[in-house]
């Protein structure tokens, strides 16, 4: 390997699929980068198959790991027990230097978890966030939504770590200089909503100025997939739950609609004329174009992979961390994190400094 390299450290056995839907996704995404190289952790005798198979054995390191952890396993358990496992290993290898990102299919509590042992939160920090894409009407696609699920609880300090987490996320993952931030909220007017949400309020609204970003104020639910924010903040609960509910809601619409298109022959036909729309419509709001969420907030950049990914869907995770890796993304993350820290949140500057100046052009 180069200095030049991309090192992907890839936790193999967590998936739903198993490790040839893994390996399938780093050939697929070293067919388009030949900077990329991988250290890959699990079974090595069946990793050694799989990836001479794939014709990408000369881009890849195997480190051996005895044990896996599944789907059901509490991270407590893992905590204690885990050394021997794939997950850890590839973590391992990011708290250690060798790769820069880590990507994983498994266990999101787990994998969170060990995380936070390994890597250690970056200082300032009070709790990680993970980060998903929401497909919007934005030009890119996609807005930025977190907490979606790392800590259900979350206080005014945390929001507003979230909100500069997610500023950093949409600065470097989709070039946006001065992205559009809101909290989430059960209604746009500033007297609704719990008390923390209230004071979250306006401890972002003062740190906009100094830190380059528009504060939208509060946000309703129907504008998380609008053009009118780029990053939507909120507590790890609420964020969940409404990740699962689109997610089941978008799989309950789309197998009604091909019982709709099988229903009569007239309606196969239907089907047929609109199946450059339907086309269209799918890659679209395809989830597996932007699988990946990021946890932030940590010394490492870890990026979690839905468990049922296939090879596009694994592909479309290591894309993402590799686009974060080199854009410094993780460097920048802690840099503007203590540029509000050591400001004293709450008393936020009103006007940028020129070290504020400094920061937020890089970040």
């Amino acid at each position: 390997m180069t200095s030049s390299d991309t090192v992907i450290s890839i936790d193999a056995m967590g998936g739903d699929l198993g490790p040839a839907a893994v390996v399938s996704g780093m050939a697929k995404s070293a067919k388009i980068n030949s900077d990329l190289r991988f250290i890959v952790h699990g079974d090595k005798a069946e990793l050694e198959k799989l990836v001479e198979k794939r014709g990408i054995a000369d881009r890849c390191e195997i480190r051996h790991a005895d044990d896996v952890v599944t789907m059901h396993e509490k991270p407590s358990h893992v905590m204690r027990h885990g050394k021997g496992t794939s997950m850890w290993s590839a973590i391992e290898a990011v708290r250690d230097g060798d790769a820069s990102v880590c990507v994983s299919c498994g266990n999101t509590g787990a994998l969170m978890a060990v995380s936070m042992i390994r890597l250690r939160k970056v200082p300032g920090v009070n709790r990680p966030a993970i980060a998903c894409l929401w497909p919007s009407r934005n030009p890119s696609g996609f807005n930025v939504m977190l907490d979606v699920g790392a800590d259900i609880r979350a206080d005014q300090d945390d929001l507003l770590q979230y909100a500069l987490m997610g500023l950093s996320y949409a600065r470097n993952g989709f070039g946006l200089e001065r992205p559009r931030i809101g909290l989430l909220n059960v209604g746009t007017e500033e007297h609704k909503g719990r008390a923390e949400l209230k004071v979250a309020h306006e401890m972002i609204e003062a740190a906009a100025t100094a830190n380059d970003f528009d504060f939208v104020g509060f946000v309703e639910g129907g504008d998380i997939p609008s053009d009118r924010v780029d990053v939507i903040v909120t507590d790890g609960f609420t964020g969940n739950v409404a990740l699962k509910t689109a997610e089941g809601t978008a799989s309950f619409i789309s197998e009604r609609l091909r019982e709709a298109f099988k229903f009569s022959p007239l309606s196969r036909i239907a089907a047929l004329l609109a199946y450059t729309s339907l086309q269209r419509l799918r890659t679209r709001i395809d989830p597996r174009r932007v699988n990946g969420g990021v946890f932030l907030g940590l010394n490492g950049t870890v990026v979690k992979s839905h468990g049922s990914a296939d090879a596009t869907g694994v592909s479309a995770a290591i894309r993402l961390a590799v686009q974060l890796d080199q854009s410094g993304f993780g460097e920048k993350l802690a840099a503007r994190v203590a540029s509000v820290t050591d400001a004293g949140q709450v008393d936020a500057p009103k006007s940028k400094t020129p070290d504020a100046a400094k920061e937020t052009s890089s970040t």
